[in-house]
């Protein structure tokens, strides 16, 4: 038995009573801003569009962000050992929606630079920009829980985020 409070050691039963498309409906009514995770692929960059990212650390500086299991941008990004992760602002829909698509060429038509630390890509544009070491991945249900140490990070512009709600790209007003 584990010491921390509200941890425990017993194994659940691996058949859910929770039906998938429920679940869908129901976190969907949680807003999430929108990242795209960048890094300096062995084959070229490589990216992807993440709505599952959170702070975890100031001491050491650590970030996290979810990745499916069959996502094959992540491997890409796994192997490289780095990630650069981009917040959107609400102006970038389209940047999002090519990052969440399954084209091989996603960086066509989109400007970057290489982050100094890894070289992991830096979108134009974004409203901030955070650059970060794989420090650990941790197994999950259906996804990787990628955890990064922070290496650099840098506010981009002023603006809006762009956010997910329900199934769609909107804006937060204030």
């Amino acid at each position: 038995m584990s010491d921390m409070p509200g941890t425990s050691t017993s194994s659940a039963s691996s058949a859910s009573a929770v039906d998938g498309a429920r679940f869908r409906q129901v976190l969907g009514h949680f807003p999430t801003g929108v990242t795209v995770i960048t890094a300096a692929g062995v084959d070229g960059p490589a990216g992807m569009c993440v709505g599952s990212f959170a702070s975890v650390s100031l001491d050491p500086p650590l970030v996290a962000f979810f990745a499916g299991k069959s996502s094959t941008s992540y491997t890409a990004i796994a192997a490289a050992g780095h990630y650069c992760v981009n917040i959107l602002g609400d102006d970038q829909e389209e940047v999002a929606r090519v990052f969440a698509g399954q084209g091989d060429d996603k960086y066509s038509g989109i400007g970057w630079r290489p982050s100094v630390a890894t070289g992991a890509p830096v979108l134009n544009d974004v409203l901030a920009w955070i650059d970060c070491r794989i420090d650990a991945v941790h197994e999950a249900g259906d996804h990787w829980i990628v955890v990064g140490r922070v290496l650099d990070l840098e506010i981009g512009r002023e603006g809006g985020p762009l956010v997910f709600f329900r199934g769609g790209f909107g804006r937060y007003t204030a």
